[in-house]
């Protein structure tokens, strides 16, 4: 390269780093964001209680025979609706009816013995009036009559015993309801002992519960005196069931009924909820859950996001009056809606804490910056 070429190479840079630093150009400049906080205040809340559930008929009646002998028909099917008075099964009848003939007949013998025994006792009377016999004879033909009035007596309730035995060879339904499980067979020979089915009278379904030492508590803070268990079970909320499947039965149930004596076994209390079944969409022995929502009036609400769990603690980060964040214990309770806890101690109305990045947040820390005002130039 020539001399000449390179002064006006050098002269070129010159001119080209005089200009850029001529240019004041402004570097970026870093700020720090403040995190999200809230101040903590008193509120209600609805608390869902949740319970596992099993359903049952209001009237599950166990289908049994009442005399022995073979099946000879089963006049319904498993899963059937049934009315009341329904026949179900029938029984082979013929030795009843060779009882109730037999039964008749030692009837009608007792009536003749009855009659002749009565025959006998007035003509005794009549000629013990004319003096003609004497006390004794009229007195043992009064004992065999007051005898063979008692042996129809007898016979007449043999008679009665053996209609009765009749019927039981046809089986109806006690309750109107739906049929389980058949175990039998026609031909099968049943006693008293055997199990037909399960007739569940469905129009009204119960689910169990157990309640819980925490509403037993709640029940005795209150003081609910066992002659005022029906008016606090009138101020329970409406119940839902929840299938297994998740999906929520329509109509809303309520609490009938709460058994006096605690479980020792559990410590629980059981309890039934009534559930309406218009539509027969609700069988005994569905297993889900019963809802209940519980109010909470003038509690501490925090954000889930805002506690922080440190092994067995759980810490919110309060901020400040010079802005830092300064890690608080607290106790909480969950409220059941997956967004929220309620704090029970640790935090007072008023107090302010940081909620969104609560986790990022270091003992000490700066986390509320004020706000920039314009631009610097």
């Amino acid at each position: 390269m020539r001399k000449k070429d390179v002064i006006k190479w050098g002269l070129a840079v010159a001119a080209v780093t005089v200009t850029f630093t001529s240019c004041k150009i402004d570097e970026p400049k870093m700020t720090e964001s403040s995190y999200e906080t809230m101040t903590v205040k008193k509120s209600d809340i609805e608390i869902p209680i949740r319970l596992s559930a099993r359903m049952k008929g209001q009237n599950d009646v166990t289908v049994t025979p009442q005399v022995s002998g073979q099946l000879m028909k089963i006049c319904v099917t498993e899963g059937q609706q049934v009315k009341q008075g329904q026949t179900l099964f029938m029984i082979d009848s013929r030795n009843a009816h060779l009882e109730l003939e037999a039964a008749q007949a030692n009837l009608q013998a007792a009536l003749a013995s009855e009659n002749s025994a009565k025959l006998e006792y007035e003509s005794n009377k009549n000629l013990f009036d004319k003096k003609i016999v004497s006390s004794y004879m009229l007195n043992n033909s009064e004992n065999s009559y007051k005898q063979a009035q008692a042996a129809v007596a007898q016979a007449r309730a043999s008679v009665n015993r053996a209609k009765v035995n009749l019927g039981f060879c046809t089986i109806t339904a006690t309750v109107s309801g739906i049929i389980g499980e058949i175990p039998v067979r026609v031909g099968d020979q049943v006693s008293p002992a055997a199990q037909l089915t399960m007739l569940s009278g469905n129009k009204t379904m119960y689910a169990e519960i157990s309640l819980t030492e925490s509403v037993i508590e709640e029940m005795v803070k209150e003081g609910v005196k066992a002659s005022d268990v029906e008016k606090h079970i009138a101020k329970l909320p409406e119940a839902t069931f929840v299938m297994k499947n998740g999906t929520e039965y329509p109509h809303k149930g309520r609490v009938v009924s709460v058994t006096g004596i605690v479980n020792s076994a559990t410590g629980s209390l059981t309890a039934k909820v009534s559930f309406p079944n218009p539509e027969g969409h609700l069988y005994s022995g569905i297993q889900g859950t019963i809802v209940m929502p519980f109010a909470e009036s003038g509690v501490l609400v925090v954000p889930q996001f805002a506690v922080v769990r440190l092994q067995d603690k759980s810490q919110v980060y309060k901020v400040q009056a010079d802005s830092t964040a300064t890690a608080v214990d607290v106790t909480t309770e969950d409220t059941g809606n997956g967004k929220e806890f309620i704090v029970t101690s640790g935090l007072s109305e008023g107090d302010q804490i940081v909620t969104t990045g609560a986790n990022n947040v270091m003992e000490g820390q700066k986390v509320l910056f004020p706000e920039e005002v314009g631009n610097k130039k």
